[in-house]
């Protein structure tokens, strides 16, 4: 397969999941302010805290009010992973490789994408409860056309792992955030408010029902980390991503380890690994930030690894510049 084809699959995935992603968390966001017993107590910082791009936005707009986070994070055509820009991103690299993907998931792309465009250019007057909800239907429709279209080949499998590694680093990302740096006060702790936000975080995930059904009948941060990071079961869990990437990655290489494909496969299946014979209460001794944090700083040098082992020969501009 041709560097550019597999480097196109998998950012179109990897950019129509992260649009989804900001629209959960926004989404989540905006109904938790309806539970708060006082809604002065709202918290806007900390979903841009989860892009990992506050100085940015501080620059641009400096403190975070609702009206201005949300006009960042979905409508800001400047930033490059909010919605309206992941979707301009996700369609170009859908058009490169048009001649590669099936005319449904085409037909897909180009309508979440003008769904986008026409929220964008009447932003004042959207209804953005409906809105984000559209978002994530639009993604689910996305991911089931091209399970149900395209040919489960080396193209679907490279999609497969844009598509899981941007969710699993997500993941780590919105745990991280509430355990660190939405409650820092410690007498918070415990209360009905800090229940409140760890169901909140389980909303986000869609991960409320499944988390529930699972027999957790208490929300304690301790269980809905562990659920979060290691349920084996749960498709928006970090260990279930990772063992979903390794399976798409050993069809793409095979089990063969040579000089071309172990650089990956070593990097997935170490931090499949550690995550098979971790515990939460490991990872609580060890600090769950500084592990979220390890864990964030290893899916940066996972897709690293896959640049460079699939994507750096003979590589189409639409890269990272627009990824």
């Amino acid at each position: 397969m041709l560097s550019r084809v597999a480097n196109s699959v998998y950012w179109l995935n990897r950019y129509i999941e992260r649009a989804e992603n900001v629209a959960r968390f926004v989404d989540v966001n905006l109904h938790l302010i309806l539970d708060l017993p006082d809604q002065s107590m709202a918290q806007w910082e900390p979903l841009v805290v989860v892009t990992g791009d506050l100085a940015l936005f501080q620059e641009k707009y400096g403190s975070p009010t609702q009206e201005q986070v949300i006009q960042f994070l979905t409508f800001d055509d400047h930033y490059p992973n909010s919605i309206v820009s992941c979707l301009y991103t996700a369609r170009e690299n859908a058009r490169s490789v048009r001649e590669i993907i099936s005319s449904e998931m085409w037909q897909e792309v180009n309508s979440f994408y003008w769904l986008v465009q026409r929220a964008a250019e009447h932003s004042q007057e959207v209804d953005l409860n409906q809105f984000f909800q559209e978002v994530k239907l639009a993604s689910h429709r996305f991911a089931g056309v091209m399970d149900a279209t395209m040919s489960h080949n080396e193209a679907w499998h490279f999609g497969q792992m844009g598509r899981l590694l941007e969710r699993a680093d997500k993941t780590t990302r919105i745990v991280d955030v509430k355990y660190y740096v939405l409650l820092p006060s410690v007498q918070d702790v415990g209360t009905t408010l800090d229940e409140i936000q760890w169901i909140a975080l389980l909303k986000s995930a869609s991960a409320y029902e499944m988390y529930r059904k699972r027999g957790r009948h208490l929300i304690t941060p301790r269980q809905v980390a562990e659920f979060l990071i290691l349920d084996r079961e749960f498709p928006r869990s970090v260990q279930f991503c990772l063992r979903q990437m390794q399976h798409s990655l050993y069809r793409i290489t095979g089990t063969e380890w040579n000089h071309w494909n172990m650089g990956v496969e070593r990097s997935l299946g170490r931090l499949c690994a550690d995550l098979e014979y971790m515990t939460i209460d490991e990872m609580i001794q060890q600090g769950l930030h500084e592990f979220l944090d390890h864990l964030q700083q290893e899916f940066n040098r996972l897709d690293d690894a896959i640049f460079k082992t699939f994507f750096a020969v003979n590589l189409d501009p639409v890269r990272h510049g627009v990824s």
